[in-house]
């Protein structure tokens, strides 16, 4: 039986796509199925991609405490989170309930350029202030300090003369799409052996 996943986002939700076709890709092969996708956005276009694929979705509100999503996850029988693009904080709770089965994607090389409000544009900002000769995409365990949890994955992208922080982005979201599916397909078929990646 694949690993349940459930996917927050709460923007475009183009790493939700290419998790979305990677597993459709896999077919029977696959080690994971997305059950719900859910938003602290009503208005995420995140949620039309799910919905345009068949897959489960729900909202909660963006001042839940915890218990909101935690039901929800519950009611879906939900194995393993996958964030997406998704920027409010996971409560103490939802870590606690679902220790080491919390996945996040980051789009440089952690620990460095990451930390409380260090996402999208701000993070390639500073590594173009910083003149970096390279930076790259990390995912990790999901913990209660910003970006501190076990790495699971991580690539290195290079900066190239004349990068600004659109056209790095650019090209860290495309190793994104690449990276993210199959370290979630990896931690999914981890979590359907009875293991999970330490906290």
């Amino acid at each position: 039986m694949p690993s349940r996943l459930a996917v927050l986002a709460s923007g475009r939700g183009s790493n939700l796509q290419a998790i979305i076709d990677h597993f459709h890709d896999l077919g029977r092969e696959a080690t994971g199925r997305i059950v719900l996708v859910a938003s602290n956005r009503v208005d995420s276009p995140a949620l039309l991609r799910a919905a345009t694929a068949s897959i489960d979705i729900a909202s909660f509100s963006a001042t839940d405490d915890g218990s909101e999503l935690l039901s929800l996850l519950g009611k879906f029988r939900v194995d393993v989170v996958i964030l997406a693009g998704y920027i409010k904080r996971i409560q103490t709770s939802v870590i606690q309930a679902y220790a080491g089965r919390i996945l996040n994607i980051h789009p440089a090389l952690l620990p460095a350029f990451g930390g409380e409000g260090m996402y999208g544009a701000r993070v390639h900002e500073a590594v173009i202030a910083a003149k970096e000769k390279k930076t790259g995409v990390t995912v990790h365990i999901v913990e209660d300090e910003y970006d501190r949890g076990p790495i699971v994955a991580q690539w290195v992208v290079p900066v190239l003369d004349g990068d600004d922080a659109e056209s790095l982005a650019a090209r860290v979201l495309m190793v994104e799409h690449i990276v993210y599916p199959r370290a979630v397909e990896m931690v999914a078929a981890l979590n359907h052996q009875g293991f999970t990646p330490p906290s």
